[in-house]
């Protein structure tokens, strides 16, 4: 049983990755009903807490059907990221993660993210201080190292936990690569494999098929798989890679109108959550990813993409739905 200081996730759970602009509400309810056993929020900035605003404050919303939940800030300043964790543990989330490792320029430009993987005292010192600032499990999410020459997970990891984090999720890459070239699970499965180390170690990256889960898994001895790109318009995933752990048998694709149907129950939530009119704006960058394996696509997207009454959208996702019968 894999546990998060009191959080019981089970034998291998199956882990949410945050993402920017993808794991709103909406999208959390869309894996948490197709079996994701924890769920993140999308990364949230310490400096946009501090100062209430709104796009920052908004994103610590969470339904009780969405627990176990975390809630992850990603920051450079010691007194914001304290202040941040405080704030967000206001919300009673089952737990705080803090982002050591986006690699985005805009970022790690401020040292935040991966930018503190230039500096692991840091990191170090600013996740103690959030660790013991609040009453919550803290996590961390963080990647291999700055570059190919630093590959300093394993000293990172127990410096970590030295300092109280209750379990680490790690991106196979490096902030150089960004998300080029393969995911490397080698150090992950040495962190884990660790005497030292006594906390959940979750493995993350490249993960799009139940065989690759099964296989990380086992290769590895990872506590838990966290999957971020490949549940974008595939949230079906953690149901797949569930079905294949219990069963050994592979889940057939779903069909078209599974399809339809789970994206009509996105933009159904995201209206209950944003209204409608943000939720019509925001289900855009949702319908490729959703449709991507469609054949002759293009012309239903288009569509899709300049739709802004709701009743045409439904209707047009029946049309979809009806195009391949």
């Amino acid at each position: 049983m894999v546990k998060i200081g009191n959080i019981s996730l089970g034998k291998c759970p199956l882990i949410l990755a945050p993402m920017e602009d993808i794991t709103d509400s909406s999208f959390r309810l869309i894996c948490k009903d197709m079996g994701a056993d924890l769920l993140f929020t999308e990364f949230i900035s310490s400096e946009g807490l501090i100062r209430d605003a709104i796009k920052s404050k908004r994103k610590l919303d969470f339904s009780e059907e969405e627990r176990p939940i975390g809630i992850q800030i990603f920051g450079h300043d010691i007194d914001s990221m304290k202040l941040a964790a405080i704030t967000a543990a206001k919300s009673k989330p089952d737990l705080i993660d803090i982002n050591w490792g986006c690699p985005v320029r805009k970022v790690v430009s401020k040292g935040a993210g991966a930018g503190m993987l230039k500096d692991i005292s840091k990191m170090v010192k600013i996740t103690s201080e959030v660790v013991q600032s609040i009453e919550l499990p803290v996590t961390v999410k963080t990647r291999l190292g700055w570059d190919e020459n630093n590959k300093n997970i394993i000293e990172i990891a127990e410096r970590l936990q030295d300092v109280g984090i209750k379990a680490i999720s790690i991106h196979g890459r490096t902030k150089s690569q960004m998300y080029r070239g393969e995911a490397d699970w080698t150090l992950i499965g040495e962190v884990k494999n660790n005497q030292r180390m006594k906390i959940p170690v979750f493995g993350n990256g490249d993960i799009i098929e139940p065989q690759q889960a099964l296989e990380m898994k086992n290769r590895y001895g990872v506590d838990g798989i966290m999957i971020g790109r490949g549940s974008v318009g595939n949230p079906w995933i953690f149901k797949e890679i569930k079905h294949y752990f219990e069963t050994g048998d592979i889940l057939p694709k779903p069909e078209l109108t599974e399809k339809v149907n789970i994206c009509r129950t996105h933009l159904k939530n995201s209206i209950q959550i944003k209204g409608e009119r943000t939720a019509i704006l925001e289900m855009r960058k949702h319908y490729s990813s959703y449709f991507r394996a469609i054949p002759n696509f293009k012309q239903f997207r288009i569509k899709l993409m300049t739709l802004t009454d709701l009743e045409e959208i439904k209707n047009h996702l029946t049309e979809i739905e009806n195009s391949c019968r």
